[in-house]
């Protein structure tokens, strides 16, 4: 196979019209140049360029494969200024999966700074309901970078993101609205919006009530822990849910457990060198877990 040298040698030659005119463009001393002309020409299997007294000039397999010899640089250039691009983290794609309960809290300000900043990177989000799902979806190779609770099955590399609080959600007239801080014992009994059973933060809060010496009865259950928000605002029970998944407006009460109950927010991938994903990680944990200062004051409203 030709090497790029090769051919930019030959491409140098005959835009010169001269073997030491090329020579000099190139940096080379003319046996280094006519070493790469005398190795393509011995992959060839013929002459590329014919000498003469004065200069040289292409013979006809030498015309045949000019062309093809530009095409062939230009695209090595191209191959250089994208890959110098995509690690300055200005190109190239980046696929990211996200436990859905942090998408908008928590990825949505750093996405919307790199598709402001870094228009030329298409960045491709994929959301799960468990840490599992997104240890899965890196090793089937279907994102480069997965943000979420810490994995059970993951023997990777870990970066901490933060640690995300475990609120109690419920209507505003709700008994429990007038608590500073709800023991999860006093849940016993009552009804709750929990999740469906492929969401893990549903396996993990019963492990947590079940070690807190309670037990979750759902009345109903969902996959989303936004949903779950809403409708305990709507007044269906009562609802266990992270900071990162409540909207800003959300319209219901908020009340922190007692003791307060809070889980890992993490960050792991299986290409840890590459650039795109080293920034990504940077300014998602430059980020950090963030309670939106309206949610904030409704944890604090309770009368005692």
């Amino acid at each position: 196979m030709p090497t790029l040298r090769s051919l930019e040698c030959l491409v140098a030659v005959l835009d010169a019209g001269s073997i030491t005119e090329a020579a000099a463009r190139l940096h080379l001393s003319q046996p280094a140049l006519s070493h790469q002309i005398a190795a393509l020409e011995r992959e060839l299997g013929t002459p590329v360029l014919e000498r003469l007294p004065r200069g040289v000039r292409p013979t006809a397999a030498g015309r045949a494969v000019l062309a093809d010899a530009r095409a062939a640089l230009a695209a090595a250039e191209r191959v250089v200024r994208t890959g110098r691009a995509v690690a300055g983290g200005g190109r190239g794609s980046l696929r990211v999966a996200c436990a859905e309960s942090m998408t908008a809290g928590l990825l949505a300000p750093v996405l919307r700074a790199w598709h402001r900043h870094r228009p030329d990177v298409l960045v491709a989000l994929t959301e799960t309901t468990s840490a599992n799902a997104l240890v899965m979806a890196l090793e089937a190779s279907e994102a480069d970078v997965a943000v979420g609770p810490r994995p059970s099955r993951w023997t990777g590399p870990v970066e901490l993101v933060g640690r995300e609080e475990i609120v109690l959600a419920l209507a505003p007239d709700h008994p429990l609205a007038t608590r500073a801080a709800v023991p999860m014992a006093d849940l016993d009994g009552l009804p709750v919006v929990h999740y469906h059973p492929d969401n893990g933060l549903g396996g993990w809060l019963d492990e947590e009530a079940a070690r807190r010496g309670s037990a979750l009865g759902a009345v109903m259950r969902t996959k989303q822990a936004g949903t779950a928000a809403e409708l305990a605002a709507a007044g269906l029970g009562v609802a266990l849910v992270p900071t990162t998944a409540l909207a800003r407006t959300f319209a219901g009460a908020l009340r922190r457990l007692k003791p307060a109950l809070h889980r890992d927010v993490v960050m792991f991938t299986a290409t840890p060198s590459d650039s795109l994903v080293r920034r990504f990680s940077s300014d998602v944990r430059a980020r950090g877990i963030a309670v939106p200062a309206a949610l904030l004051a409704k944890l604090s409203s309770g009368t005692r």
